[in-house]
Protein backbone atom coordinates (compact mmCIF):
# COMPACT_ATOMS: atom_id res chain seq x y z
CA UNK A 1 0.00 0.00 0.00
CA UNK A 2 1.14 3.54 -0.77
CA UNK A 3 2.32 5.44 2.30
CA UNK A 4 2.41 9.19 2.86
CA UNK A 5 3.22 11.72 5.53
CA UNK A 6 1.17 14.74 6.49
CA UNK A 7 3.10 17.87 7.40
CA UNK A 8 0.64 20.18 9.16
CA UNK A 9 2.33 23.58 9.17
CA UNK A 10 -0.45 25.02 11.34
CA UNK A 11 0.78 22.76 14.16
CA UNK A 12 4.53 22.98 13.53
CA UNK A 13 6.42 24.79 16.31
CA UNK A 14 9.81 24.64 14.52
CA UNK A 15 11.31 22.68 17.41
CA UNK A 16 13.53 20.71 14.99
CA UNK A 17 12.92 17.40 16.75
CA UNK A 18 12.43 15.87 13.28
CA UNK A 19 15.87 17.13 12.20
CA UNK A 20 17.53 15.52 15.20
CA UNK A 21 15.63 12.23 14.86
CA UNK A 22 16.59 12.01 11.18
CA UNK A 23 20.27 12.48 11.98
CA UNK A 24 20.21 10.03 14.86
CA UNK A 25 18.41 7.23 13.04
CA UNK A 26 20.44 7.57 9.83
CA UNK A 27 23.70 8.14 11.74
CA UNK A 28 24.38 11.41 9.94
CA UNK A 29 27.19 13.55 11.36
CA UNK A 30 26.81 17.15 12.41
CA UNK A 31 28.00 19.81 10.00
CA UNK A 32 29.66 23.14 10.57
CA UNK A 33 27.25 26.00 10.02
CA UNK A 34 27.36 29.78 10.26
CA UNK A 35 25.04 32.47 11.55
CA UNK A 36 23.15 34.10 8.70
CA UNK A 37 20.71 36.28 10.62
CA UNK A 38 17.97 33.66 10.26
CA UNK A 39 16.77 31.01 12.67
CA UNK A 40 17.33 28.40 9.96
CA UNK A 41 20.15 26.06 10.82
CA UNK A 42 21.41 24.49 8.67
CA UNK A 43 20.34 26.71 5.80
CA UNK A 44 20.07 24.00 3.15
CA UNK A 45 19.73 20.28 2.55
CA UNK A 46 23.11 18.54 2.31
CA UNK A 47 24.53 14.99 2.06
CA UNK A 48 24.45 14.83 5.87
CA UNK A 49 21.22 16.78 6.44
CA UNK A 50 18.23 15.07 4.83
CA UNK A 51 15.47 17.05 6.51
CA UNK A 52 15.32 20.52 8.00
CA UNK A 53 12.87 23.13 9.22
CA UNK A 54 12.48 26.14 6.95
CA UNK A 55 11.76 29.54 8.55
CA UNK A 56 10.05 32.00 6.24
CA UNK A 57 9.38 35.61 7.26
CA UNK A 58 6.60 37.29 5.29
CA UNK A 59 5.32 40.84 5.60
CA UNK A 60 1.94 41.05 7.29
CA UNK A 61 0.46 44.54 7.86
CA UNK A 62 -2.32 43.00 9.96
CA UNK A 63 0.19 41.71 12.48
CA UNK A 64 1.45 43.97 15.26
CA UNK A 65 5.02 42.90 14.48
CA UNK A 66 4.56 43.55 10.79
CA UNK A 67 5.62 40.03 9.82
CA UNK A 68 4.36 36.47 10.08
CA UNK A 69 6.36 33.30 10.54
CA UNK A 70 5.80 30.29 8.30
CA UNK A 71 7.43 27.03 9.34
CA UNK A 72 7.68 23.89 7.22
CA UNK A 73 9.61 20.65 7.11
CA UNK A 74 11.78 20.33 4.00
CA UNK A 75 13.19 17.17 2.45
CA UNK A 76 12.62 14.78 -0.43
CA UNK A 77 8.96 14.96 -1.48
CA UNK A 78 8.84 11.40 -2.91
CA UNK A 79 6.91 12.59 -5.95
CA UNK A 80 4.89 10.35 -8.26
CA UNK A 81 6.13 12.34 -11.27
CA UNK A 82 9.67 12.45 -9.91
CA UNK A 83 12.16 14.43 -11.97
CA UNK A 84 15.10 12.63 -10.36
CA UNK A 85 13.72 9.22 -11.31
CA UNK A 86 12.85 10.39 -14.83
CA UNK A 87 16.38 11.47 -15.74
CA UNK A 88 18.39 8.76 -13.95
CA UNK A 89 20.12 6.88 -16.80
CA UNK A 90 20.96 3.73 -14.82
CA UNK A 91 17.80 3.13 -12.81
CA UNK A 92 19.70 3.90 -9.60
CA UNK A 93 16.73 5.96 -8.47
CA UNK A 94 13.72 3.70 -8.08
CA UNK A 95 10.27 3.55 -6.54
CA UNK A 96 9.64 1.18 -3.64
CA UNK A 97 6.54 -0.94 -3.12
CA UNK A 98 5.32 1.75 -0.69
CA UNK A 99 5.53 4.47 -3.33
CA UNK A 100 8.61 6.20 -1.94
CA UNK A 101 11.63 7.18 -4.05
CA UNK A 102 15.03 5.79 -3.03
CA UNK A 103 18.56 5.47 -4.42
CA UNK A 104 20.59 2.34 -5.16
CA UNK A 105 24.14 3.61 -4.66
CA UNK A 106 25.64 0.54 -6.38
CA UNK A 107 23.97 1.59 -9.64
CA UNK A 108 24.70 5.30 -9.29
CA UNK A 109 27.34 6.62 -11.73
CA UNK A 110 27.55 10.09 -10.19
CA UNK A 111 26.08 12.01 -13.13
CA UNK A 112 24.25 14.46 -10.81
CA UNK A 113 21.23 14.66 -13.16
CA UNK A 114 18.89 13.89 -10.27
CA UNK A 115 19.95 16.91 -8.22
CA UNK A 116 19.78 19.18 -11.26
CA UNK A 117 16.21 18.12 -12.08
CA UNK A 118 14.55 18.14 -8.65
CA UNK A 119 11.72 20.74 -8.73
CA UNK A 120 12.25 21.40 -5.02
CA UNK A 121 16.07 21.46 -5.00
CA UNK A 122 16.20 19.00 -2.11
CA UNK A 123 18.73 16.52 -3.53
CA UNK A 124 22.30 17.32 -2.56
CA UNK A 125 25.14 15.56 -4.39
CA UNK A 126 28.04 14.28 -2.28
CA UNK A 127 31.27 15.09 -4.13
CA UNK A 128 33.29 12.83 -1.84
CA UNK A 129 31.36 9.66 -2.60
CA UNK A 130 29.77 10.67 -5.93
CA UNK A 131 26.28 9.67 -4.82
CA UNK A 132 23.15 11.67 -3.83
CA UNK A 133 22.18 10.60 -0.29
CA UNK A 134 18.71 11.78 0.69
CA UNK A 135 15.59 11.07 2.72
CA UNK A 136 14.53 7.43 2.32
CA UNK A 137 11.19 7.85 4.13
CA UNK A 138 12.94 5.61 6.68
CA UNK A 139 12.29 2.62 4.43
CA UNK A 140 14.20 0.35 6.81
CA UNK A 141 11.76 1.27 9.57
CA UNK A 142 8.67 1.07 7.34
CA UNK A 143 9.32 -2.52 6.22
CA UNK A 144 9.52 -3.51 9.88
CA UNK A 145 6.24 -1.87 10.81
CA UNK A 146 7.60 1.35 12.30
CA UNK A 147 6.84 4.91 11.27
CA UNK A 148 9.60 7.23 9.99
CA UNK A 149 11.84 8.62 12.71
CA UNK A 150 10.72 12.23 12.16
CA UNK A 151 7.05 11.33 12.59
CA UNK A 152 7.74 9.31 15.73
CA UNK A 153 9.16 12.26 17.68
CA UNK A 154 7.02 15.26 16.63
CA UNK A 155 5.68 16.67 19.94
CA UNK A 156 2.85 18.68 18.36
CA UNK A 157 1.58 15.90 16.09
CA UNK A 158 2.40 18.05 13.06
CA UNK A 159 3.84 15.00 11.26
CA UNK A 160 1.44 12.11 10.68
CA UNK A 161 2.39 8.90 8.85
CA UNK A 162 -0.05 6.40 7.37
CA UNK A 163 -1.90 5.06 4.36
CA UNK A 164 -2.09 7.71 1.66
CA UNK A 165 -5.88 7.87 1.51
CA UNK A 166 -6.07 8.31 5.29
CA UNK A 167 -3.41 11.02 5.26
CA UNK A 168 -5.23 12.92 2.51
CA UNK A 169 -8.55 12.70 4.36
CA UNK A 170 -6.90 14.00 7.52
CA UNK A 171 -5.34 16.87 5.57
CA UNK A 172 -8.64 18.03 4.05
CA UNK A 173 -10.44 17.72 7.38
CA UNK A 174 -7.78 19.90 8.98
CA UNK A 175 -8.03 22.50 6.20
CA UNK A 176 -11.81 22.63 6.59
CA UNK A 177 -11.33 23.20 10.32
CA UNK A 178 -8.87 26.04 9.68
CA UNK A 179 -11.19 27.71 7.16
CA UNK A 180 -14.14 27.45 9.53
CA UNK A 181 -12.03 29.09 12.23
CA UNK A 182 -11.03 32.18 10.30
CA UNK A 183 -8.24 31.09 7.96
CA UNK A 184 -9.72 31.27 4.43
CA UNK A 185 -6.34 30.78 2.72
CA UNK A 186 -5.70 27.34 4.23
CA UNK A 187 -5.10 24.65 1.64
CA UNK A 188 -3.73 21.17 0.95
CA UNK A 189 -0.49 20.94 -1.04
CA UNK A 190 0.88 17.73 -2.54
CA UNK A 191 -2.24 15.79 -3.55
CA UNK A 192 -2.31 16.90 -7.19
CA UNK A 193 1.14 18.46 -7.57
CA UNK A 194 3.48 16.23 -9.61
CA UNK A 195 0.71 13.61 -9.81
CA UNK A 196 0.85 13.33 -6.04
CA UNK A 197 3.65 13.71 -3.52
CA UNK A 198 4.57 11.41 -0.66
CA UNK A 199 4.64 14.48 1.56
CA UNK A 200 1.19 16.07 1.92
CA UNK A 201 1.14 19.56 3.41
CA UNK A 202 -1.50 21.57 5.22
CA UNK A 203 -0.60 25.19 4.49
CA UNK A 204 -2.07 28.31 6.05
CA UNK A 205 -1.25 30.45 3.04
CA UNK A 206 -0.02 30.23 -0.54
CA UNK A 207 2.82 27.77 -1.26
CA UNK A 208 5.23 30.60 -2.06
CA UNK A 209 4.98 31.79 1.55
CA UNK A 210 6.71 28.56 2.56
CA UNK A 211 9.30 28.62 -0.21
CA UNK A 212 7.44 26.04 -2.31
CA UNK A 213 6.78 26.47 -6.04
CA UNK A 214 3.10 27.10 -6.76
CA UNK A 215 3.05 24.65 -9.65
CA UNK A 216 6.09 22.35 -9.42
CA UNK A 217 6.83 20.52 -12.66
CA UNK A 218 9.40 18.29 -14.32
CA UNK A 219 10.95 20.14 -17.25
CA UNK A 220 10.21 19.11 -20.83
CA UNK A 221 13.91 18.50 -21.45
CA UNK A 222 14.02 16.09 -18.50
CA UNK A 223 11.04 14.14 -19.86
CA UNK A 224 12.65 13.92 -23.32
CA UNK A 225 15.92 12.78 -21.75
CA UNK A 226 14.09 10.15 -19.72
CA UNK A 227 12.24 8.88 -22.79
CA UNK A 228 15.52 8.50 -24.68
CA UNK A 229 17.27 6.56 -21.92
CA UNK A 230 14.30 4.51 -20.73
CA UNK A 231 14.80 1.60 -23.21
CA UNK A 232 18.49 1.34 -22.30
CA UNK A 233 18.28 1.52 -18.51
CA UNK A 234 18.43 -2.24 -18.02
CA UNK A 235 21.49 -2.53 -20.25
CA UNK A 236 23.19 0.40 -18.53
CA UNK A 237 22.37 -1.06 -15.11
CA UNK A 238 23.91 -4.40 -16.15
CA UNK A 239 27.05 -2.68 -17.42
CA UNK A 240 27.33 -0.64 -14.22
CA UNK A 241 26.87 -3.79 -12.12
CA UNK A 242 29.57 -5.57 -14.11
CA UNK A 243 31.85 -2.59 -13.58
CA UNK A 244 31.20 -2.66 -9.84
CA UNK A 245 31.90 -6.40 -9.71
CA UNK A 246 35.10 -5.93 -11.71
CA UNK A 247 36.25 -3.18 -9.35
CA UNK A 248 35.45 -5.32 -6.31
CA UNK A 249 37.30 -8.26 -7.86
CA UNK A 250 40.37 -6.11 -8.55
CA UNK A 251 40.19 -4.66 -5.04
CA UNK A 252 40.02 -8.16 -3.52
CA UNK A 253 42.94 -9.27 -5.69
CA UNK A 254 45.11 -6.35 -4.58
CA UNK A 255 44.03 -6.82 -0.97
CA UNK A 256 44.91 -10.54 -1.03
CA UNK A 257 48.33 -9.77 -2.52
CA UNK A 258 48.92 -7.20 0.21
CA UNK A 259 47.91 -9.66 2.93
CA UNK A 260 50.16 -12.38 1.48
CA UNK A 261 53.11 -9.97 1.38
CA UNK A 262 52.50 -8.94 4.99
CA UNK A 263 52.32 -12.61 6.00
CA UNK A 264 55.63 -13.41 4.26
CA UNK A 265 57.33 -10.47 5.97
CA UNK A 266 55.89 -11.57 9.30
CA UNK A 267 57.16 -15.13 8.77
CA UNK A 268 60.64 -13.81 7.96
CA UNK A 269 60.68 -11.72 11.13
CA UNK A 270 59.64 -14.77 13.16
CA UNK A 271 62.64 -16.61 11.70
CA UNK A 272 64.96 -13.75 12.59
CA UNK A 273 65.44 -12.67 8.99
CA UNK A 274 65.06 -9.00 8.18
CA UNK A 275 63.98 -7.72 4.82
Amino acid sequence: MTKSMLIDTSKCTACRACQIACKQWNQLPAEKTSFTGSYENPTSISPVTWTRIVFQEQENPNNSAGISWYFSKQGCMHCTDAGCLTVCPTGAIYRTESGTVNVDFDRCIGCNYCAANCPFNVISFDRRTNVPPKCTFCHDRMVNGYQPACASVCPSNAIIYGERRDVINTAFNRVNHLIENGNPKARVYGVDELDGMGMIYVLENEPEYYGFPKEPAVSTSAKIWGAIFSPFRLLIAILVSLGVLANKSEYNKVNRAKQQKEKRNSDKEDQGVTK
